[in-house]
């Protein structure tokens, strides 16, 4: 990116902080907040390219459940018994978190339990099998025969479904607003961060609207991660996601989210009757690659051929609105912290994998000790990206996404 000579001289004063955060989504917010919490006298700045919430954090679901995208016997079976373990012990942290740090009521936090419901008869036997491995590690949950799976949701197709009381539901814009608010810090909006580098021990970020120096970077982009720094871009691959809202049913026959079919489908009925449905991916998993922000007829059709044959009730509702959104995918589908490469201090996070609001706020916390020198933060070691084979690194200077 390029300014000209006129665009240059018209440039807004610089801002100076102590703490920059570039990405205004949930775990940029979430780490502003923690960083005031714990420092009040930080200087503190959010940057964002768009608007708060621009990218997946606005654009999903509003699903708030413990655990990893997976189910959790395919989570010990893929992570070991321990760190699944663990992984389940920091969603579940992040969950008391939100419940027990901000008012639940500034973003509708709805306390309902969720549904992880079979698509398949391989699923509910995991499922099955999850029940006795989440009890044994300390976590009340319930299965649901399909019967009555079926019966509760006023559905029908569904194989069993594994309860979780602990699961709830939420506005997730208004989750960010509030976190960004709570944090006091000052939010730079509509600031696409061109460049970056280290200059006389702070970093000076570079937007076509002014230039931002800090002491410290916090990049907390997801998915557009590798946009700012192309190095990180093994740890993270976009992923289109896609949502339909229906018009208003008669009646609220959904009181819980569903997850269903290995995470492939989630829907969500709302207050007003309003179905909130996302998924299908895995059925054009070529197609949903990369950073387009549309959606696509074919997939469209099969959200609503769901729908349709799961709940015959939905089948007069008209569709109000479609949008899509760019999640972050990591190699082993965990979230991944590391170190900037060529500026010491600094800190950037991504790969969340479609499942950011579970880990999220909690992940703020852990962002905000780093930060803030820590010795040993709980959480760092579960998520480093040591755990990879490390590639060659190059200072960022290319244009950021999100």
């Amino acid at each position: 990116m390029t300014l000209s000579f006129w665009q240059h001289a018209t440039r807004e004063p610089e801002v100076r902080a102590d703490v920059a955060i570039v990405g205004g989504g949930v775990v940029g917010c979430s780490t502003a907040y923690w960083l005031h919490r714990m420092r009040p006298s930080l200087r503190l700045v959010i940057v964002e390219a768009g608007m708060l919430a621009q990218g997946a954090s606005g654009r999903n679901a509003g699903f708030l459940l413990p655990g990893t995208a997976a189910d959790y016997a395919t989570a010990v079976a893929t992570y070991g018994a321990e760190r699944a373990r663990r992984l389940l012990h920091f969603t579940r942290e992040n969950r008391e978190m939100i419940a027990t740090e901000l008012r639940g009521a500034a973003f509708d936090l709805e306390p309902s339990g969720s549904l992880t419901v079979a698509g398949s008869a391989a699923e509910e036997a995991r499922l099955l099998d999850s029940v006795s491995l989440l009890r044994a590690d300390g976590m009340p949950v319930a299965f649901i025969p399909r019967d009555e799976t079926n019966r509760r949701l006023v559905a029908r197709g569904y194989g069993g479904a594994l309860y979780v009381p602990s699961g709830a539901m939420l506005h997730p814009v208004r989750l960010v607003r509030h976190l960004a608010g709570e944090s006091e810090a000052r939010l730079l909006t509509h600031h696409r961060v061109a460049a970056l580098q280290e200059a006389g021990g702070d970093v000076v970020l570079e937007t076509p609207v002014r230039r931002i120096r800090a002491g410290q970077v916090v990049l907390a982009l997801n998915a557009y991660l590798p946009q700012l720094v192309p190095a990180l871009s093994p740890f993270v691959r976009p992923v289109r996601a896609q949502m339909l809202a229906t018009e208003p049913a008669a009646s609220r026959w959904l009181q819980v989210p569903v997850y269903s079919h290995e995470g492939y489908y989630y829907l969500r009925q709302l207050a007003d009757g309003v179905v909130l449905l996302g998924g299908a991916r895995h059925l054009h998993a070529d197609e949903e690659q990369g950073y387009e922000d549309a959606t696509t007829e074919a997939l469209q059709a099969d959200l609503l051929r769901y729908l349709h044959f799961h709940f015959p009730q939905a089948r007069g509702l008209g569709v109000r609105h479609r949008w899509s959104g760019v999640m972050g995918f990591s190699p082993d589908h965990l979230p991944v912290v590391g170190a900037v490469p060529g500026l010491d201090g600094s800190v950037w996070a991504a790969g969340f994998t479609g499942h950011g609001m579970g880990f999220g706020f909690r992940f703020g916390r852990l962002l905000a000790d780093v930060v803030l020198g820590t010795p040993h933060p709980d959480g760092l070691e579960l998520f480093s990206v040591r755990r990879f084979p490390r590639p060659q690194t190059a200072r960022p200077s290319v244009p950021a996404g999100e």
